[in-house]
């Protein structure tokens, strides 16, 4: 563990409710292990407002491990961050240098309306799944294991695929604010197992359509999604989206 200590300013994005009108405001931290997440050095800096009397800054965070997706915001302008494939709960500060000044804001986008600071509803992702993004026949108990065979590399694709976390970043860094990444993901691995075929045709129409009413963009081939999936997702899910129908 490193015994150097960081000084850094945050500027953060604060805005008490969509009503209201918000502002960066800029707070120095400094003797911060450089083995803190970010996400630590913004317990500290909340520790510090509480103990101020001022109200903590707002931001959606769960496991911490990279796995839920429940964490993200903009940092210096991308989305969960400077580190490729990396959630923003998994950014430490050893990656930033002494004095640096790091600018956090929200997703920005009309289908993620922010709530407060750098905290956004997401929920529109859950509607677009509820639209179809499931195998609704009734399939019975699990079945042995090797009962259904389904090739390896056909197997490893789908795994790929359903890794999405639904962090929205996608969303975030694309100019029109598409969730075709996150769409594509959830239907390439349904689409790929033996289970998911029956439905495969409706469930795509269901959840393309969904995407469009909760208000996200359309592809525009700029692969920014691509970019800052903290799980590498490629772009060609899109493409298979596209070309199924």
């Amino acid at each position: 563990m490193s015994s150097a200590s960081l000084r850094l300013t945050l500027r953060i994005w604060r805005q008490e409710s969509p009503r209201q009108p918000g502002a960066f405001v800029s707070y120095p931290l400094e003797e911060l292990s450089p083995d803190l997440s970010l996400l630590e050095a913004l317990d500290r800096l909340n520790e510090q407002l509480l103990m101020a009397g001022e109200r903590p800054v707002s931001f959606d965070h769960d496991c911490r491990e990279g796995i839920c997706g429940a964490c993200g915001f903009m940092v210096n302008g991308q989305a969960h961050g400077p580190q490729r494939a990396t959630s923003v709960c998994q950014l430490y500060l050893r990656h930033f240098r002494d004095g640096n000044k790091l600018t956090l804001e929200p997703w920005r986008a009309r289908a993620f309306p922010l709530q407060q600071d750098l905290s956004v509803d997401r929920s529109a992702f859950d509607r677009v799944l509820a639209a179809g993004g499931y195998v609704s026949v009734n399939t019975g108990s699990a079945p042995a294991a090797n009962a259904l065979l389904v090739g390896r590399e056909q197997a490893e694709q789908a795994f790929a695929a359903a890794s999405c976390i639904g962090c929205g970043a996608c969303v975030a860094a694309c100019p029109n604010a598409s969730a075709s990444l996150f769409v594509a993901a959830k239907l390439g691995h349904l689409a790929l197992l033996p289970q998911g075929q029956p439905e495969r045709q409706r469930r795509s129409a269901a959840l393309q359509s969904a995407m469009a009413a909760e208000g996200f963009g359309s592809c525009s081939n700029q692969l920014e999604c691509a970019a800052v999936c903290p799980k590498e997702i490629s772009a060609d899910w899109i493409s298979r989206m596209n070309r199924s129908g």
